[in-house]
């Protein structure tokens, strides 16, 4: 497995991550028994970084990232987050960045997973209410108790990021990129370099809509929040699958899947970006994997620009209510 620097604090993980928010939540059906094999099918291969969050399945799922990685602590590299805040029923109850509830909210994510200690921690996104000087300094007195080892922060904007990274280093920036999501080209990737911070990619493959395994909305089950984006909507698809069919077809010419070629341009756009495509089944960790075997030339790169330029997509990433939570 290659392997990367995330920052400039000594944290290296595995090139490809493993996102496990989707074994939990919001894409339709559980079932743990294979998301537990999923996950150690990554780390026999080699992955060493997983990717959860307080919020998915409301804890649920930092219970099952912790159940199976405890055998294998030593090398496996955890990053959970706090901030979005979920009732006992799910339902969502807003951002809280204030101190007080960043030291409860990770004693809560400690005793979920049954670690000592969290690898990465991730604000989930930036509460507009705190300071962010105010939220990072309780995060940096979490590291001072050895609490957590480094920090992160989730879709937040460049000023943002600066300040934070005044508090405490900044190890890793975690925001939405692919390439149908290629905003963070414009500000933030340059702020991060400056910085030394390492960038993570959320939903490096469109939340699936670039593996070419939907054709129609109805694709998706009936409990699947991605029905509720307006990418997977109406016009907006039938127009974004068009974009999947010339990713299907460079993909045909290279030999290999449209998610491999996906993953891998993201991993071409830089050695300090790691993606964490998120996946429940073994086949598709396997498929994934292989993007790390696909090279992409000067020429191909060129050609993936000419025909999925930034803001190609059509639709936002989330409904209007979501989008006003990034880039804070």
């Amino acid at each position: 497995m290659k392997m990367r620097k995330l920052g400039s604090q000594g944290l290296e993980v595995s090139a490809l991550g493993l996102g496990c928010m989707g074994m939990s939540d919001f894409y339709g059906g559980r079932d743990d028994t294979e998301s537990a094999a999923t996950i150690n099918l990554a780390l026999d291969r080699g992955v060493t970084f997983l990717d959860t969050a307080d919020m998915y399945g409301v804890g649920k799922n930092e219970e099952l990232v912790g159940r199976v990685v405890r055998e294998r602590r030593e090398w496996v590299v955890v990053a959970t987050k706090f901030g979005n805040v979920r009732g006992p029923d799910g339902s969502f109850q807003g951002i809280n960045g204030r101190p007080e509830y960043v030291r409860a909210a990770c004693d809560a994510s400690l005793k979920r997973t049954g670690l000592d200690v969290i690898d990465l921690y991730y604000q989930h996104r930036v509460d507009p209410e705190v300071a962010i000087e105010e939220t990072v300094g309780a995060m940096a007195e979490l590291v001072t108790a050895g609490k957590v080892k480094y920090l992160g922060l989730s879709e937040a904007a460049s000023s943002t990021i600066r300040r934070a990274h005044k508090v405490h280093p900044i190890s890793a920036l975690q925001t939405e990129y692919s390439l149908w999501s290629r905003d963070p080209e414009d500000e933030l990737l340059p702020t991060v370099r400056e910085l030394g911070i390492g960038f993570v990619p959320y939903s490096p493959l469109g939340r699936g809509f670039l593996t070419g395994q939907f054709k129609t909305p109805d694709d998706l089950p009936a409990d699947d929040t991605r029905r509720n984006h307006p990418r997977f909507q109406g016009e907006a698809f039938a127009k974004n699958l068009e974009l999947v069919a010339e990713i299907g077809a460079m993909a045909e010419a290279k030999g290999c899947t449209p998610a491999q070629l996906a993953l891998a341009w993201v991993l071409a756009q830089g050695e300090d970006i790691v993606p964490i495509p998120g996946t429940k089944r073994r086949t598709y960790l396997e498929e994934n994997l292989g993007a790390l075997d696909v090279v992409l030339s000067e020429e191909d790169l060129a050609r993936i620009d000419q025909v999925l330029p930034p803001g190609a997509a059509t639709g936002t990433r989330y409904a209007a209510a979501q989008m006003a939570a990034l880039n804070r």
